[in-house]
């Protein structure tokens, strides 16, 4: 399956539990204090801060995305890691960031740890590397540039 088999919605408070699954299994940058993220904060991003994408493959959660409307941020992307390499994310980052930029923002930021997957998923994307700081990285993608492929 690939992007193209899934659905792709906005979220609800429905689907955090499956979110917060998602968060829990990823291989890379992993929780390491399991109640950083609490369901709470999920539900302040999307009624309150921002607003959240799901994927799902056959009714199944298996990808998700945070944007936060006061700052211009991705806050999550992250895909069940039993579905990377689908062209989840892409998508996903995809309806974050469009949704951003309609909102008036010329330029979304959001940090991933160095050294990932992730942050040469992001490079792949469009998105320059600003800042690094205690292993994180910090990336800023401009209003109307190409996404990469």
């Amino acid at each position: 399956m690939t992007s193209a088999s899934a659905v792709f919605r906005q979220a609800s408070v429905g689907d955090i539990p499956d979110m917060s699954r998602i968060r829990l299994a990823v291989r890379e940058n992993r929780l390491r204090d399991r109640g950083r993220v609490t369901p709470r904060m999920y539900e302040d991003f999307l009624q309150r801060d921002g607003r959240g994408w799901v994927a799902q493959l056959d009714g199944v959660t298996v990808g998700f995305s945070y944007a936060n409307r006061i700052d211009g941020s991705i806050w999550a992307l992250f895909v069940d890691p039993a579905h990377e390499g689908k062209g989840l994310a892409k998508v996903l980052l995809g309806l974050a960031t469009d949704w951003l930029f309609e909102l008036g923002f010329a330029q979304l930021t959001l940090s991933t740890a160095s050294g990932t997957r992730a942050a040469a998923f992001y490079a792949r994307q469009g998105w320059t590397r600003r800042a690094a700081s205690a292993g994180d990285i910090t990336f800023v993608l401009d209003r109307g540039l190409d996404r990469g492929a």
